[in-house]
């Protein structure tokens, strides 16, 4: 006796896909699996729609499909065409900042989500640290000193602080050797630095003083040394520890409800 069909299954519509979205989807194939390389130029208009058998509107809302994904750009005259782009991690994080706006997500919620991952990605960076790694990390240690060396009283530039702040991150994800956690802390690297450059514009307690600021300097420097011995226990047991006193001064007063979308308004 047959098995019958699951009801939810039953009058399901199933729509079938536009011509035009089927030409994007066999051009995405191609740049992925780099058949089309990027800086490529693709055939000529006429061309293209000869090879696949469809009229200029067609063609051109294939191509439009690509352009908003960031796979192509279109440039237009004499010396026109169209062009292959290597798809980055930014359009990416342009549609997850989106997406986390859309749903009213919470600073606090980033920072948990960062606290998950980057811990361990510590722990991977620890175990297979290159001395190029290690170069890289003490550099921004060293101009985060020449920071608070500069003046006084240190009430640091938000920009300049946020940017060597987040490159630490941004190393300990990329050299980690998980692309998948990489891509996945890279995606809320605009929500953290524009937060942190919120958080230090508003100021608080020791701000203009740069007893915090060395004491974060001193931080880093704990962080090197670990990874440096490939210590990767200790490595992320103190990177986790690092990012929760962190949070508690960024994320002080109302900043930790703070919607996400706030801080693009």
């Amino acid at each position: 006796m047959p098995h019958a069909q699951p009801p939810s299954s039953v009058g399901t519509i199933v729509r079938t896909p536009k011509t035009a979205e089927l030409i994007a989807t066999h051009l995405r194939r191609q740049i992925v699996l780099g058949e089309l390389a990027a800086g490529e130029t693709l055939p000529p208009e006429l061309q293209l729609m000869e090879e696949f058998g469809v009229s200029r509107p067609t063609l051109r809302e294939a191509l439009r499909i690509l352009e908003a994904e960031s796979l192509i750009i279109v440039r237009r005259g004499s010396r026109g065409g169209v062009q292959v782009m290597t798809p980055t991690v930014s359009v990416a994080a342009r549609h997850v900042g989106l997406l986390l706006q859309i749903q009213g997500t919470t600073i606090d919620d980033v920072y948990q989500a960062r606290m998950l991952s980057e811990p361990p990605c510590a722990h991977l960076l620890a175990l297979s640290r290159t001395e190029q790694d290690l170069i890289d990390l003490s550099e921004v240690v060293e101009a985060m000193k020449q920071e608070v060396d500069s003046r006084e009283t240190f009430v640091p530039n938000p920009a300049r602080w946020s940017q060597l702040t987040y490159r630490i991150h941004e190393l300990i994800l990329q050299r980690c050797g998980n692309k998948a956690l990489a891509i996945q802390g890279v995606v809320l690297q605009d929500i953290v630095a524009t937060h942190l450059h919120t958080r230090i514009e508003q100021g608080s307690g020791d701000a203009g003083t740069p007893a915090r600021f060395q004491r974060a300097i001193r931080s880093y420097e704990k962080f090197i040394r670990l990874v440096r011995e490939q210590d990767a226990v200790g490595a992320q047991k103190h990177w986790l520890s690092h990012m929760e006193a962190a949070a508690q001064y960024l994320l002080k007063d109302d900043l930790k409800t703070q919607p996400v979308v706030d801080l693009f308004a």
